[in-house]
């Protein structure tokens, strides 16, 4: 939850953390955008005078209307109780809608959702690969080490995390100062060998382009896609920041910055037409070659760190409004909120990445994959920002449809020069995407007929509980909390427990988690609390899908509400289904074995809420779907 304006560290000081977690991805682009426009992609733009100034302008255009318009000036505004992101922004654009258009604006979302995941798996092996790759030009007979060294920065990257960034983060700002500042003086020398290169500023030069080569210019919008790579980071990431540091950061200092290395790295290959093999390491002096590797390589595990955060924290949205199982959520800092850390993500996020490196073995092959990844996040971002324009801001059809369209041309020309890429690699984010996809709604849709199941197979509880009035069984001392998703059914845990045990607690409540569209739930709306007959109770507990679950805490509350609970004298009582699988149920059957195993696989309950183990009761049931 952001801090009151009053508690908060001052802007430049904010704009500089931002420059260590949001720009990471983004200003480690210029390590192989040029390359793979002119010499490395599977369809390489001619080197010529016209091609380079008309490739320069495109970029500079992408960062205005990409990166500057869209997402700075509207994405962000569209922010989740100021919180952004692909989940945050799925959960805000379905807020109003219901039926088939909800189910269609789900699919939107988690298609997004899987686009970030690939991008998550693709960020960090093109970029530890590309910075390493700079050996090839400091030292040549060393290439045969860049994969293994990609491979050990990439592996000490991933084992780290369990450690948390807490202390390492306190660098990320610096470094990433040091590294802006050094694009900018590196272009600015170069610029100076080739001060016409500036001429590139003006616009006409990317209509030009189109216009006398049209082909090869949409062709080039596939790898110049590649700067505006990690743009989705300045929206996933404000809920850390707030809009305005990340403003203040790109515009003030990264756009600047970006441009005058991108225009440098253009001078240079214009200077010397063989530089185009690595214009931005070449564009040092021989001297300057092993720092700036060594440089570059901080900048890609920071600019990786980024996104690796971004995959805990997307999954973990995605665990709370149900598109994930149950996993293992560790918290690796008291003071921030946001830090924390996903044991299966993370190592699953490690074995994909290092395939990919293996698999590919060079920045250029693995190019040809990032983009689809990249434009697929951003369509669908501009499809969800457009329903919430006109769903939640209430702007009219026609100026919705003006300013998504200028979006939605821009994406879909990006998209569709990517899909040249496909049979290079670019099959790699969508195969991702099907698994990913499949996954999130499998396991969405199996949960729904899951509960359905339980919901229609459950005993009403106003009769149940006139039953027990009529006919009271024995009572035990102590409070019996029976979790169930169905606050107007009996828990299957609770007609175990009297039916084997023949007892009943004096005090037994039925206790329902529910998790909104918004990231917090404020402590004086978490609980509610009503009081039924005959020691009956039912207690609400509401998250935001960014809370941190912890049900003996938030029972606490139930003080204020005039119910005190004594923890020792207290059993959380769980169904535990054992699921069987049938032909004739809602989803396909294969779905259904594979909800089955994911299911069988979760997290445990007492895990997810932080339940007390000893104090934990789990009562079998079975349930055919």
């Amino acid at each position: 939850m952001q801090a009151s304006s009053n508690t908060k560290p001052a802007l430049p000081l904010l704009a500089l953390a931002a420059l260590g977690v949001v720009f990471g991805d983004i200003g480690t682009s210029p390590l192989y955008t040029m390359k793979e426009v002119f010499a490395v992609s599977p369809h390489p733009v001619p080197l010529t005078h016209d091609n380079v100034f008309g490739i320069l302008a495109l970029i500079l255009w992408s960062f205005i209307m990409v990166v500057s318009l869209k997402y700075t000036v509207f994405v962000m505004r569209a922010d989740n109780n100021g919180e952004g992101g692909i989940m945050a922004l799925l959960a805000l654009a379905s807020r109003n809608i219901k039926g088939e258009r909800k189910r269609l604006v789900m699919y939107a979302g988690i298609i997004g959702a899987c686009m970030f995941y690939a991008d998550g798996m693709i960020t960090p092996a093109i970029s530890v690969l590309s910075a390493v790759e700079g050996m090839e030009v400091a030292a040549p007979g060393l290439d045969q080490f860049i994969v293994p060294i990609t491979l050990a920065v990439l592996f000490a990257l991933f084992w780290l995390q369990s450690k948390g960034t807490a202390v390492a983060g306190a660098l990320f700002g610096p470094v990433m100062l040091l590294w802006f500042g050094t694009l900018a003086a590196l272009g600015v020398a170069n610029i100076m060998h080739e001060p016409r290169v500036l001429e590139a500023l003006n616009p006409l030069y990317a209509i030009q382009f189109f216009i006398h080569a049209p082909w090869v210019a949409f062709v080039a919008l596939g790898s110049v896609v590649l700067a505006v790579t990690g743009v989705e980071a300045l929206y996933a990431d404000m809920g850390h920041f707030g809009p305005k540091p990340i403003r203040y950061a790109w515009f003030g200092f990264v756009l600047p910055a970006l441009i005058l290395n991108y225009f440098g790295q253009g001078a240079l290959v214009l200077h010397d037409a063989e530089a185009i093999k690595n214009p931005f390491y070449l564009m040092a002096p021989e001297w300057m070659l092993y720092p700036l590797i060594t440089l570059a390589t901080l900048a890609t595990v920071i600019a990786s760190q980024a996104v690796i955060s971004g995959a805990f924290s997307i999954s973990a949205q995605a665990l709370q409004l149900g598109y994930l199982p149950r996993m293992r959520i560790l918290h690796t800092s008291e003071q921030q909120k946001g830090q924390i850390y996903m044991p299966y993500i993370n190592w699953s996020l490690m074995v994909a990445v290092m395939a990919l490196v293996v698999g590919f073995g060079s920045s250029g092959d693995l190019a040809a994959a990032y983009g689809i990844a990249v434009t697929g996040n951003m369509l669908f971002t501009t499809l969800l920002a457009g329903i919430v324009f006109h769903g939640i801001w209430h702007w009219s059809w026609p100026r919705t449809i003006a300013l998504i369209s200028i979006f939605l041309i821009i994406d879909l020309a990006f998209f569709s020069a990517n899909i040249l890429k496909i049979p290079d690699g670019g099959w790699v984010p969508i195969l991702i995407g099907i698994v990913i996809f499949t996954l999130m709604t499998t396991w969405k849709s199996g949960r729904g007929l899951l509960l359905e199941r339980l919901r229609n197979d459950a005993m009403l509880l106003e009769p149940f509980i006139d039953a027990i009035g009529a006919h009271p069984p024995q009572r035990v001392h102590g409070t019996g909390i029976f979790m169930t998703p169905n606050p107007h059914g009996v828990p299957h845990a609770m007609l175990h427990n009297l039916k084997h045990n023949k007892i009943l607690h004096e005090r037994n409540i039925l206790l329902t988690v529910n998790i909104a569209d918004v990231p917090y739930i404020e402590e004086r709306s978490r609980l509610g609390l009503e009081e039924l007959r005959h020691g009956f109770y039912r207690i609400t507990v509401n998250y935001g899908f960014k809370d941190d679950p912890d049900l003996p805490r938030d029972l606490e509350l139930t003080k204020q509400l005039g119910l005190e609970l004594d923890t020792m004298d207290t059993s959380f009582f769980i169904g535990k289904e054992t699921l069987f699988v049938s032909r004739s149920s809602g989803m396909a059957y294969w779905r259904n074995k594979l909800f089955v195993g994911m299911f069988r696989n979760a997290d445990s309950i007492t895990n997810q809420f932080k339940l007390p183990p000893n104090r934990v009761i789990e009562l079998g049931t079975q349930v055919t779907l």
